[in-house]
């Protein structure tokens, strides 16, 4: 319990960026856990899947509350929402599978790419057009992408925004809904990809009172317990900031947490 506070200040954190980003900063949060586990008796073999995995269990309640103070403001593409749901669910579980066999370094530069490429598809892309922000993505398409969203998501720990927030600002989503869309299928990848990391890791994972599988509930459920509540502020954070400059702190924040995962792997 000494590690309790910690993961309470991690929490608040990861609120802010959930209400602002979409992503329930679960990039910061693995990178945190990753580092902060070992000191706790994981073997630094396990310690980035627990990372992940108790990442994106906390994510279910981020996500949540990203998605309900975005919904207050009208900012959840809901019938997007419903077409994606199918795919995220089905890809957060097969990532969870798919990450369990990879070692941990392998996953780390996993995330590192991950977060540069996303950062320099935002920073090259044009600005939304004109009306964009009345459309609602909608088709079987979007359970498609939702699979391969919720794959990626489980592999790198993230509620999947830095992959659905670009999809849906390329189609046309005005950024500051489709944060607030994303927030809202976070939900769905942070309960399938938990799930799957839980129900399918190896026999004793890890070695502390309170995991399930490769989650460590002490650390997911004090990082939700302040996030929910920090999120608000980051939704209203979102909503004075303009198209183009949300999604420069999106990449400048990527590229960020990129380096960080890189330079850990080299070490």
């Amino acid at each position: 319990m000494a590690f309790f506070p910690i993961y309470l200040a991690l929490g608040a954190l990861a609120g802010v960026l959930a209400g602002l980003l979409g992503i329930g900063g679960g990039l910061v949060l693995v990178g945190a856990l990753a580092w902060l586990l070992p000191l706790q008796g994981v073997s630094a073999g396990a310690a980035m899947h627990a990372a992940l995995a108790s990442s994106l269990a906390s994510i279910v309640l981020t996500a949540a509350a990203s998605a309900r103070a975005h919904h207050r403001r009208g900012s959840v593409l809901w019938p997007t929402v419903a077409w994606m749901v199918p795919g995220v669910l089905l890809g957060g579980w097969l990532g969870s599978r798919f990450a369990i066999a990879l070692d941990g370094d392998v996953l780390r530069w996993c995330v590192a790419a991950y977060c540069a490429l996303v950062a320099v598809q935002l920073l090259a892309s044009p600005p939304a057009p004109a009306g964009a922000s009345g459309r609602v993505p909608r088709g079987p398409g979007y359970s498609l992408a939702g699979i391969g969203i919720g794959g990626v998501s489980a592999v790198v720990g993230i509620g999947g925004g830095s992959l659905t927030v670009p999809l849906l600002v390329w189609r046309g989503v005005a950024p500051v809904r489709a944060v607030g869309t994303s927030s809202a299928c976070g939900i769905f990848i942070g309960l399938a990809s938990a799930l799957g990391y839980a129900l399918q890791a190896p026999a004793g994972a890890l070695p502390l009172a309170g995991a399930v599988g490769y989650v460590y509930l002490p650390a997911a459920l004090g990082v939700a317990v302040t996030s929910v509540l920090a999120a608000p502020y980051g939704t209203r954070l979102a909503h004075a900031l303009s198209g183009q400059a949300l999604k420069r702190v999106f990449a400048g924040f990527l590229l960020l947490v990129g380096a960080g995962f890189a330079y850990s792997a080299l070490r």
